[in-house]
């Protein structure tokens, strides 16, 4: 079942959206070489308890970390180690909050220091893939004209989108209702109506499309070593357009490349 939300509850989601916000850009900027894993983890958990939220990731099923940090070809879930960044890293990093009760999602994927042009354009066809998919969060569309926008954005920049992992409702849960494929047919799928929060997150690889599962249970890989990005944001559908919950009010587009 889709949970619709309340205006008051998108209002309080968006607040809990500021600290996730807050918390990537803060990340973002203590990720040089050398910053090891597990310092920019309690760097963000220190932020979001200050500001008097919960890192919902924290023992969700028994994850142990406030972040999720994922190098290089490490597409999502990666569990914070003592791994120090080097130059030309990419770091996905996957940020939940839950602010009186109600929870915002979000990542973004950095390089370190100087990035190759490769990567870089990986980084970018990304970012455009969910700007793509936001745009199709509107009452009356289907989840497939998101999963379908994204998939021609990823496919068009020569990309693979990894088809096992996909996005998610969000709001009184941190995963509810729909699930948001990143590739699929327009017109297909659960309509979208106004009060439906979902977390859109392309998750793509420089190779191949498979992938497999650490030994920890957690931190997923591309089978093949190849480069991944990951970018979500917690978006609203409204009446009057998409409204990103999770946008960086404070450092505009830095976020995304």
């Amino acid at each position: 079942m889709i949970i619709r939300k309340s205006e008051a509850e998108i209002e309080q989601m968006a607040a809990a959206g500021a600290i996730v916000a807050e918390t990537l850009a803060l990340v973002r900027d203590h990720l040089e070489p050398g910053a090891s894993m597990l310092e920019l983890d309690r760097i963000g958990e220190e932020h979001i308890r200050t500001r008097g939220g919960i890192p919902t990731s924290k023992g969700y099923r028994g994850f142990p970390a406030a972040l999720c940090i994922s190098p290089n070809s490490m597409v999502v879930h990666g569990i914070p180690t003592d791994y120090a960044a080097q130059e030309g890293d990419v770091v996905s990093v996957d940020v939940g909050v839950t602010l009186d009760g109600l929870v915002a999602d979000s990542a973004a994927t950095f390089g370190v220091g100087e990035i190759s042009d490769e990567a870089e354009r990986l980084l970018a066809t990304c970012s455009a893939a969910l700007e793509a998919g936001i745009e199709q969060a509107r009452p009356g569309n289907r989840v497939g004209d998101i999963s379908a926008a994204i998939q021609a954005a990823v496919e068009g920049g020569g990309y693979s989108v990894i088809r096992s992992l996909v996005g998610h409702g969000v709001g009184r849960s941190y995963h509810e209702e729909p699930q948001v494929p990143n590739f699929g047919a327009p017109g297909r799928g659960a309509t979208l109506a106004s009060g439906t929060t979902i977390a859109i997150e392309p998750m793509i690889s420089s190779g191949s499309a498979e992938v497999f599962v650490h030994d920890d249970g957690w931190s997923i890989s591309t089978d093949d070593g190849s480069l991944s990005a990951h970018f979500e944001h917690t978006v609203a559908v409204t009446e009057e357009g998409p409204r990103i919950l999770t946008a960086p009010a404070a450092v505009g587009a830095r976020l995304l490349p």
